[in-house]
């Protein structure tokens, strides 16, 4: 999806399920790193993560379009516009837009780990963070720590 055709398809859904025109610019932003869109007080211009699209597809990103939506619409017509705002909750709710987007982070729980080996008693020290081996030695035998090969490490 381009620009253009996210800016019509937030036109269209600003028509379909707010009853109003939306007028101002839509597009895709490639700094927003944790949030699904954003919507701008003073420019009324809305942003929105590519990502999300990406990885959830269209009906998760729908979703994220409504949401900022009910900003625009909420602002420009002086209501709560805030998530806290009971108006926002209710509009929110009516349009079917998400209250949470998922995240987009690749968490995994294994970390990468890398391993040395001591060349005089072979214990192995596995470490988060790479490290000099010139200017550290075996906490057992203070013997000379080599790293490990990748297929060793497997």
């Amino acid at each position: 999806m381009n620009q253009i055709e996210l800016q019509k398809l937030v036109e269209e859904l600003s028509i379909d399920y707010f009853k109003r025109p939306f007028e101002h610019a839509a597009t895709f932003n490639s700094r927003l790193r944790t949030t699904g869109g954003r919507y701008h007080l003073k420019s009324h211009n809305v942003d929105f993560n590519l990502k999300i699209l990406e990885t959830f597809g269209m009906l998760e990103f729908v979703k994220v379009i409504k949401h900022e939506l009910c900003h625009y619409h909420l602002h420009l017509t002086g209501k709560g516009y805030q998530h806290k705002d009971n108006d926002f909750k209710v509009l929110l709710k009516q349009t079917g837009g998400s209250r949470f987007v998922q995240s987009v982070k690749t968490t995994s729980n294994e970390k990468k780990l890398w391993l040395y080996r001591c060349k005089n008693c072979q214990l192995i020290i596995r470490r988060q963070r790479r490290f000099d081996t010139t200017k550290f030695v075996c906490k057992k035998c203070k013997g000379k720590l080599v790293l490990q090969n990748v297929e060793e490490q497997l």
